[in-house]
């Protein structure tokens, strides 16, 4: 396994739409290892094939307390959603980012597995937000995108500044 470098915002590539996986094999469970490991060394909870510069349909989510309950969703869609929750958000893309953002409180999702099962799920609460949150990723949009212009451009302002401190 091997840890990946995780793009940071206001890259680009981030703005990137992914394209569906054509065939689930070794080279996409590989991705998913890869991606779970730098996951969770980062550390977090969720993350988007489209946030370590691979541009397919591939996330990763483990929303558990001790790390053993990973799931790995591969061309996944959100079927259905329901209600509406406020909470805090961050990003591995967006470090020391965090801001309120108003999503679905139930979402029903399809996807793929590592074996290349089709399955759906039922989620709410903080899983619902991290599938919604990364399946953004794979549109190409990141959740500093739902703030305000003013608080988009501090937080570009901040990390271009941290970026220079650190370089």
């Amino acid at each position: 396994m091997a840890l990946l470098p995780i793009l940071h915002f206001p890259d680009p590539r981030l703005h990137t739409k992914a394209v569906p996986v054509a065939k689930v094999d070794d080279r996409i469970r590989t991705l998913i290892r890869d991606m779970a490991e730098t996951m969770y060394e980062a550390p977090g909870i969720g993350l988007a094939a489209t946030q370590v510069n691979v541009h397919e349909r591939v996330v990763v989510i483990d929303v558990s307390e001790d790390q053993s309950s990973l799931q790995a969703f591969i061309n996944p869609e959100i079927l259905e959603r329901s209600g509406e929750q406020v909470g805090e958000e961050g990003c591995l893309s967006v470090p020391g980012v965090y801001d309120k953002v108003v999503r679905a409180e139930r979402v029903k999702v399809r996807a793929l597995n590592e074996k290349g099962e089709s399955f759906e799920l039922e989620a709410d609460g903080l899983l619902a937000v991290c599938i919604q949150h990364e399946l953004d990723h794979l549109d190409g949009k990141v959740f500093v995108e739902y703030l305000s212009l003013l608080k988009q451009g501090r937080i570009k302002n901040k990390l271009a500044k941290r970026a220079r401190i650190t370089a």
